[in-house]
């Protein structure tokens, strides 16, 4: 028998952390890659004015807001400029 060639305790415990490290980056790697396809915010060079037409728009369409509403707060954010 080979007692004396084996790796011990400290081989088996760096040999586990080097797995579990291994299948965290995997784990890790799918993920962002999932989820790097979706911005949470705009992007840099969208303008603020875009985002507020923009909301402007979504609460007209779902019937926040009136015409009469809606034209009154598009002319001022216009008139901004």
């Amino acid at each position: 028998m080979m007692w004396g060639y084996g790796m011990g305790w400290g081989g088996w415990l760096l040999m586990s952390a080097v797995t579990v490290g291994f299948w965290a980056l995997v784990v890790f790697g799918i993920v962002a890659l999932f989820r790097g396809g979706r911005a949470s915010t705009p992007p840099a060079n969208r303008h603020p004015d875009d985002e507020a037409q923009h909301i402007l728009d979504e609460r007209f369409a779902r019937g926040d807001i009136d015409a009469e509403e809606y034209r009154r707060r598009q002319q001022v954010l216009h008139s901004a400029h």
